[in-house]
């Protein structure tokens, strides 16, 4: 596979030497001081950028016609933008808040436990999320991403950073040393609580599913998820 990579910071360096290692060239690399290789020639891009950044970089490889996997989060007010642009162009796109498969394991795990608590009001959610210092979105991606599922089956209104209201879902994001991501989702209640807790180690379980989202888009027409990569109900 031809690889452009659109950010090219600790995810994007990461990604390049696992890509290289599976077999993978990368032809294109460009971030915000420099642009090297050509985008139009390569099979698939995985774009790690800034906020600021990849609603842009997203739009220049679905114009180019490159299908396109994005791990950007804090960009998302223009995803339907995203989603219209792929159909106007009949684009080939993946967002996930979080490539990392033990996380989309995690995330199908939260799910099936939102559906189990649906009908114990006694029991409290909440969400707490910890990453590195340099992390520049709070709360993560990732969260949200819980928060949503966690919402699709409560009578909360919304989720909230802190501060929540009783009918809101209360997120709490800490920032520490060069912690590659930790999420605890837990129900509370006056006599006990349920905890589930993804840690990662490191980054390189980002860029392997985000490789291997790559790989599974090519020949594929579309929006897609991380569900579908996997083959998760």
């Amino acid at each position: 596979m031809k690889l452009a990579l659109l950010g090219y910071g600790k995810m994007g360096k990461t990604i390049e030497r696992l890509a290289i290692d599976a077999g993978h060239v990368v032809i294109f690399k460009a971030d915000k001081e420099f642009e090297d290789g050509d985008l139009k020639a390569a099979d698939a891009a995985v774009e790690f950028s800034t906020p600021n950044a990849a609603f842009t970089n997203i739009k220049r490889c679905i114009e180019a016609g490159v299908p396109v996997v994005s791990g950007t989060t804090g960009w998302l007010d223009e995803y339907s933008e995203v989603l219209k642009l792929c159909e106007e162009r009949n684009g080939s796109f993946i967002y996930a808040s979080n490539f990392s498969i033990g996380v989309n394991l995690f995330f199908s795990l939260n799910e099936y436990l939102s559906k189990q608590m649906q009908s114990h009001k006694e029991y409290k959610a909440s969400i707490e999320e910890t990453h590195h210092t340099e992390k520049k979105d709070a709360p993560s991606g990732t969260a949200i991403s819980l928060a949503e599922s966690i919402l699709k089956y409560s009578d909360k209104v919304g989720w909230k950073l802190d501060n929540a209201r009783d009918d809101e879902l209360r997120v709490h994001s800490k920032r520490e040393g060069d912690i590659k991501g930790i999420h605890v989702v837990t129900y509370g209640s006056e006599i006990d609580q349920i905890s589930i807790r993804h840690e990662a180690f490191s980054r390189e379980g980002f860029a392997k599913g985000a490789i291997l989202a790559a790989e599974w888009l090519q020949n594929k027409k579309g929006v897609y998820s991380m569900k579908d990569v996997l083959g998760l109900e």
